[in-house]
């Protein structure tokens, strides 16, 4: 009998191997794209962030002079090399969707208060650069560059017409949702740049419903989806929950995935997914990147998804420099 069962054990390992081994699979074609996260900006360090943090008072010693969210920030992330831009949005009283990353406007800003009840003509008043310090307060290098500079979500579109957005609802109002949806309906030409949505689950939830193909994600959506895949992807079945949608990877916990990375991207690819490959992931909110030269061991040799970056300047050069990217770009040509 042990005999028996250490061979069927064998046998299931086998089956398991075969299911999920990328060493059977072909890689999905095409380079990896980069999306770039804020646009170009102003970097921070992340040790000790909590939900109060004003991470303007934290940025690292400038080398550009972009600041977040703003239309020349995102130009030049697409000038970069970026596929998709991230921004973030709020909805507010005047019914305009201001971009702008903070709940409230008294870190970057000169402004004070919440950012979704301050209407578009204050917040059109003011310098989203006056709070950024890279020494403590000893000295404020973008005072005075970013007076007027926070756009709403129409300026964005109608600036970069070839752009692709992926927008971050901040709260958890479902009128958000529906006032997308309704601002796409009218523009349907706008369509094509919404490369998708996420955050907030009611927003979220309510463009995915009013907008047909469109993709995008929440916290509770991405559990269900890598929660179930990890408990019978080996299969081969990929969960409803995966389908059709926006998958965020954490690059420390990709190689835990059934068949990563070939046969879990095929299996993406065909269930009308696409993935979006971040940093290293530990207990934060998602949205680290891959950032450095050494984050670059996390993207696979092949990969064809999406990699999520706070540093496009760098990452979108340094991807394209990898083995085998020539080849791939020339084969998309």
């Amino acid at each position: 009998m042990k005999k028996i069962a250490a061979v069927a054990l064998v046998v299931v390992i086998a089956i398991v191997w075969l299911l999920n081994t990328s060493l059977l699979a072909p890689p999905p074609s095409g380079n990896a794209k980069i999306l770039a996260h804020r646009g170009i900006h102003q970097v921070f360090h992340s040790e000790g962030l909590d939900n109060d943090t004003c991470t303007a008072e934290r940025i690292e010693t400038p080398r550009h002079s972009y600041l977040e969210n703003t239309i020349a920030s995102m130009r030049a992330a697409m000038e970069s090399g970026a596929d998709v831009v991230e921004l973030d949005v709020h909805l507010t009283p005047d019914r305009q969707f201001a971009v702008f990353h903070d709940w409230t406007l008294d870190c970057r800003t000169d402004g004070s208060g919440v950012t979704q009840e301050t209407p578009m003509s204050e917040l059109k008043t003011l310098d989203i650069g006056y709070g950024y310090t890279a020494d403590g307060g000893k000295s404020f290098p973008f005072r005075g560059q970013g007076a007027g500079q926070m756009p709403t979500l129409t300026e964005v579109f109608k600036a970069l017409p070839e752009g692709r957005f992926l927008i971050n609802f901040k709260s958890e109002r479902r009128e958000e949702g529906a006032t997308l949806a309704v601002l796409l309906r009218f523009h349907p030409e706008w369509r094509k740049q919404v490369f998708g949505v996420y955050g907030g689950t009611a927003p979220t939830q309510e463009t995915l419903r009013l907008v047909p193909g469109l993709r995008g994600y929440d916290r509770q959506s991405t559990i269900a989806c890598l929660g179930r895949y990890a408990a019978y992807g080996w299969t081969g079945i990929v969960p409803d929950a995966c389908r059709d949608t926006l998958i965020i990877v954490p690059g420390n916990y990709a190689r835990f995935l059934w068949g990563w990375p070939d046969r879990f991207a095929a299996r993406m690819q065909a269930a009308g997914s696409e993935i979006i490959l971040l940093g290293p992931y530990s207990g934060g909110d998602f949205t680290s990147g891959i950032d450095s030269t050494d984050d670059l061991a996390f993207v696979p040799e092949g990969f064809s998804g999406y990699v999520w970056t706070n540093k496009a300047e760098t990452i979108a050069p340094l991807l394209g420099k990898r083995p085998g990217a020539a080849t791939d770009q020339a084969n998309r040509q």
